[in-house]
């Protein structure tokens, strides 16, 4: 044992709050961005899929294959293979600003895909209906299809939070900021378990909070019908 095993001092907590600002800052600007960005892809990816409202084949295809390539890569690697284009577009590659560019574009394409699962899921039987009533097609996919499928939209943007979290930790390993790099240079690198599992205590207690939160507010939609 060494003596900077298990040891905790003033620097350390004010290191900790710290990285969890940078945490918080660089999970909420994600979201923000990136699921913005996948709620309008996926309704793009929705509309223009086959039998869809404004089906479009190569459009969806294009778009598909896209998401489909950026979704199995592992973020450490994904990461580290977009640095060029974050040092283009950010200015550098380190930090936690930097570190935002190359999560949004994942949480964009997670995003897209739970939004697309989502309303597929929905009765087609509304669709008709809508259509029945003369309503266009903008009207169907904002007005009727997103508010039935609010509920489901509700839980997948909560467990999107918990991959963003997630996102942010594995940042830390190339100096991207927040509680991962907090867990890894403080904790890790140091041999200070304490502080990796007061990084990982802390992570749990913000995935906890926003699951709870996310569960009520979709079983209150759910009571709205």
């Amino acid at each position: 044992m060494t003596p900077l095993e298990n040891t905790w001092n003033d620097w350390l907590t004010q290191t900790f709050w710290t990285r969890l600002g940078e945490t918080l800052s660089m999970v909420s600007a994600t979201l923000l961005i990136g699921g913005l960005l996948g709620l309008a892809l996926g309704l793009t990816l929705f509309g223009t899929r086959r039998g869809g409202l404004i089906e479009n084949r190569p459009v969806y295809a294009v778009l598909s294959v896209i998401v489909n390539v950026v979704r199995p890569i592992p973020f450490v690697i994904f990461i580290t293979a977009v640095r060029p284009a974050t040092i283009a577009i950010m200015g550098s590659s380190i930090g936690t600003i930097p570190a935002i560019f190359p999560m949004v574009i994942v949480c964009t394409v997670a995003t897209s895909r739970i939004v697309e699962q989502s309303l597929i899921a929905t009765d087609p039987s509304i669709i008709e209906a809508g259509r029945a009533m003369g309503a266009s097609r903008t009207h169907i996919l904002f007005r009727i299809l997103v508010p039935e499928a609010l509920a489901p939209l509700i839980l997948g943007y909560t467990f999107l939070f918990v991959g963003v979290v997630d996102l942010s930790a594995m940042a830390g390993v190339v100096s991207g900021g927040g509680l991962g790099q907090f867990a890894l240079s403080d904790g890790y690198r140091k041999f200070n378990d304490l502080v990796t599992w007061v990084a990982v205590a802390a992570m749990i207690v913000l995935v906890q909070c926003v699951q709870l939160i996310g569960n009520g507010l979709s079983r209150w939609v759910l009571r709205r019908r």
